[in-house]
């Protein structure tokens, strides 16, 4: 609880994926993925209460025994490929409504995320709330400034974003960010009302490069655990 507020952590973690085979629980330095985001959710000051919504008997086993409840089991609608991340959440909060708890606010911790730490997740809570805003996205500065890219219309080069200024030095270019998938936080009512995270009025809270990697190939599990071995050694 922040402020008067109570928050509920939501990991979602499939068993599916195309990309890795059973991502969510490959192990990385020694722990499967979901463990450190689960640790995460768990050493946070403020999160009154983190579940694994999963469809896996085997992610269910290893959430509860690092300490997370799995009070149901997804149906598979909710677990394709085609699943979307919102219902998934929304499907949570109608447990907790059918059984008359109520929360302020609901953050999605992605398992992916390994590198998003629990003092990650308390700055944004306390930023969002201090700010009265309903949502708040990590994001991340981008490496490719989408001034320099270009679509192919047509077999012809086209911008993708004009730019109206006259010097190309990188240093004097706009920055641009990118949602890193580390952490969403909105609020209850708009979730609700809305059924989508991101709105005109969504607060960003950045994040560094490193600690924004996203698990998505097996080059992206190898640079992880070069960077937890280091950070290991500091």
């Amino acid at each position: 609880m922040y402020k008067n507020k109570k928050f509920l952590a939501i990991i979602p973690a499939r068993a599916g994926s195309k990309g890795i085979p059973n991502k969510n629980i490959i192990a990385i330095c020694g722990k499967p993925l979901i463990a450190y985001t689960i640790e995460a959710g768990k050493k946070s000051k403020y999160i009154d209460e983190i579940i694994v919504s999963t469809d896996s008997d085997i992610i269910k086993g290893i959430a509860e025994e690092y300490g997370t409840r799995v009070p149901f089991l997804r149906p598979n609608e909710l677990s394709n490929d085609r699943a979307k991340s919102i219902d998934v959440v929304l499907h949570a909060m109608e447990y907790y409504k059918n059984n008359n708890i109520t929360f302020d606010y609901i953050i999605l911790l992605q398992p992916t995320s390994p590198l998003r730490t629990f003092k990650n997740v308390d700055e944004a809570i306390e930023k969002l709330i201090k700010s009265n805003g309903a949502s708040l996205v990590s994001v991340c500065k981008t490496q490719q400034n989408p001034i320099f890219m270009r679509s192919i219309q047509n077999k012809k080069l086209k911008e993708v974003m004009r730019f109206e200024g006259t010097s190309f030095r990188r240093q004097d270019l706009p920055d641009f960010y990118i949602f890193n998938g580390a952490l969403y936080i909105n609020s209850y009512d708009m979730l609700i009302q809305q059924k989508k995270f991101v709105d005109a009025d969504t607060m960003p809270y950045i994040m560094d490069k490193k600690s924004s990697v996203d698990i998505d190939t097996m080059l992206d599990v190898r640079l992880v655990e070069v960077i937890m071995k280091e950070n290991m050694n500091v």
